[in-house]
């Protein structure tokens, strides 16, 4: 029954100050990002320029918040010292703090962050960012394995914080298919060595705000997808806790569990599918049949086994009623 449940333990006081500083910062940043985009508007590949620190100010604030989260849920019982995991997340506010300087630096300079070598300058700073971006990957990957490690609590919120982190992995991963250079670049190098988008340049149109390419493929869609199972996963189980006064199904940790897995599972579905589509050079605006009929099976799918963990329920229920039945005849 929900109040069965452990209320969630939040102290805001305990929470990691750097990540928590972090979070701050980068609100502030999205609002500064927001009033220089329209004051003073920068042009980089036809886009204004200002709305990719915005984006990164946006993204980076939710993902402290998060690993700040998860680090005050693992800090409690867990045998990995709290000592340890403060400097896990220190480290890891300071790298994606570079991460967000270079990219506004970039801004100011009026050419673009990411795969930049035009010069020994801007290459350095790439560098810098990729070194980062790699130390946040490994930390959290860290992270995950001490989450996994953990046992007890509510199986469903155990069951969305594991998934959320290895889709979140998966989702962050798919940022090391964009470091290769393309064929074009290596055969006309202009000093730029990898790219977002596949089968077209960088730059052109994209959905609003997110830029994701309308006519190409692009891997900021699986990037973006399955790195926010992070907070996806566990908003959901959180919702469903919500939902059970109303909906006596989800009463039952077993079915709270289940419906966790299966969504795990439909998100890296989702996340594999968008980075195949993404690298065959199709737009998540215009998929293909492969992948229209991949992504109907994945969710016919989830529909199969949504059905089947309530069937599981409805039989457990009929065999309580049978066994309550049977002792009041005795």
């Amino acid at each position: 029954m929900p109040s069965q449940l452990q209320a969630i333990d939040l102290h805001p006081a305990r929470l990691h100050r750097p990540l928590l500083a972090l979070t701050a910062l980068m609100s502030i940043s999205a609002v500064a990002c927001v009033v220089l985009a329209i004051i003073a508007p920068v042009e980089i590949l036809g886009t204004n320029g200002w709305l990719k620190p915005l984006k990164f100010s946006i993204s980076i604030a939710i993902f402290a918040a998060t690993i700040a989260l998860i680090l005050d849920t693992i800090s409690q019982g867990s045998r990995t010292p709290s000592r340890r995991l403060w400097w896990m997340g220190t480290v890891i506010a300071v790298a994606l703090l570079i991460e967000q300087v270079v990219i506004v630096a970039a801004v100011l300079r009026g050419t673009t962050s990411h795969f930049n070598v035009a010069d020994p300058f801007v290459g350095t700073l790439w560098t810098i960012m990729g070194v980062s971006i790699a130390a946040v990957w490994v930390l959290t990957l860290v992270l995950g394995i001490v989450v996994w490690a953990r046992r007890g609590g509510d199986p469903a919120r155990r069951a969305a914080l594991r998934i959320g982190i290895v889709v979140g992995l998966a989702g962050m991963a798919v940022a090391f298919f964009m470091t290769s250079p393309s064929s074009e670049q290596l055969r006309d190098f202009q000093g730029i060595a990898g790219a977002h988008a596949v089968g077209i340049a960088d730059g052109g149109p994209g959905i609003p705000l997110l830029g994701w390419s309308t006519v190409g493929g692009d891997l900021r869609a699986p990037h973006f997808i399955g790195m926010h199972a992070l907070q996806g996963m566990p908003l959901l189980v959180w919702g469903m806790e919500r939902l059970a006064a109303r909906v006596p199904a989800l009463r039952r940790s077993s079915v709270r569990t289940g419906f966790a897995w299966i969504a795990g599972a439909l998100w890296a579905g989702v996340t594999a599918i968008t980075t195949w589509q993404a690298l065959l050079g199709e737009s998540v605006l215009d998929p293909s049949l492969p992948i229209v009929l991949a992504t109907s099976a994945l969710f016919a799918a989830g529909c199969i086994a949504v059905t089947a963990v309530l069937r599981g329920t409805g039989r457990e229920t009929a065999a309580a009623v049978g066994l309550g039945d049977g002792n009041r005849g005795r």
